[in-house]
């Protein structure tokens, strides 16, 4: 697998360590002079937003790591509330057989 990542998954998510080839050019035809955008400008643009996807991807990544780390401790207290259930299912069942015996 290339370590240098596409545009779409980067190899980095910090954009100013991404390489620069990776960024997708402006136009292959020159911008029409009515649009009263610099080059820079528009290039700034394109970088805010590069950097709006990865600050989006690096906030998804830690929620995904946070769910996960979340499971066991979920798992652990529904095995905990299932077992309170199973002892409590099992107290009166003890009970209905004692009342069943002394009649």
């Amino acid at each position: 697998m290339s370590t240098n990542g596409t545009i779409d998954r980067p190899a980095t998510h910090d954009p100013m360590k991404q390489v620069p080839t990776m960024t997708p050019p402006v136009s292959d035809t020159p911008a029409p002079e009515t649009s009263g955008a610099p080059e820079s400008r528009q290039n700034r643009n394109r970088e805010m937003q590069l950097i709006q996807e990865a600050l989006a991807r690096a906030h998804m990544h830690d929620r995904l790591q946070e769910a996960e780390s979340e499971r066991p401790a979920a798992r652990l207290a529904a095995a905990r509330r299932m077992q309170r259930r199973a002892e409590r299912a099992s107290l009166r069942a003890r009970r209905a057989l004692a009342i069943a015996v002394m009649q």
